[in-house]
């Protein structure tokens, strides 16, 4: 087995765990391998020539994310922002674990770690590209749930975030998703 599938392999043992359960294509699914499936394929269209540390970055995108969940933190930007950053380096710190593991090196370690945390978006082309899928992601699976709680003013305000977030690559890439008719009419209106 490679050392790349036995990191992906040991990032959905992690998130077995998973107490949320989505139910998709007639099976209970842990939110969280789900959503690392999600990453995954989806970084496979955008990128298929990926590296080794964009692949792991990408499926450990929300590696545990249950074991820190956001009401564990002040309301508010302030609140949101502190849980931000300490998911990104919790999803680092396992993601890195699993890696040296299965015997990557040092440098590769520390490119997840980099990945996974963020540094260096709009300036490192990887960086970047782990962003752009996951708002890829979040637009075809996670955005019609998001708008259907909240006002649309906010909703158009977080869709304008969304898409400045991304490479044009990216937006490129977004407007060629299979949206729902909802979804779509809202990013258009956002787009104007």
């Amino acid at each position: 087995m490679s050392r790349l599938k036995q990191v992906l392999i040991s990032i959905d043992a992690l998130n077995a765990d998973d107490p949320n359960i989505e139910r998709v294509e007639r099976k209970d699914v842990p939110r969280e391998q789900l959503y690392s499936r999600r990453m995954t394929d989806q970084l496979s269209l955008f990128r298929p020539e990926a590296s080794d540390e964009l692949r792991i970055a990408a499926h450990a995108q929300h590696v545990r994310r249950w074991a820190s969940p956001r009401s564990n933190y002040p309301e508010g930007k302030a609140g949101y922002y502190r849980w931000r950053t300490e998911l990104g380096r919790m999803h680092a710190d396992l993601a890195v674990e699993v890696m040296a593991d299965a015997g990557y090196s040092t440098e590769s370690q520390e490119r997840v770690r980099k990945l996974l945390t963020k540094q260096g978006i709009k300036q490192d082309e990887e960086v970047q590209a782990l962003e752009d899928v996951i708002c890829l992601v979040f637009l075809q699976f996670y955005f019609l749930p998001f708008a259907e709680q909240h006002a649309e003013e906010k909703v158009i305000d977080i869709l304008k975030k969304t898409w400045a977030k991304m490479s044009s690559e990216g937006q490129q890439a977004a407007q060629e998703l299979a949206l729902d008719p909802k979804t779509r009419d809202l990013v258009l209106k956002a787009l104007k």
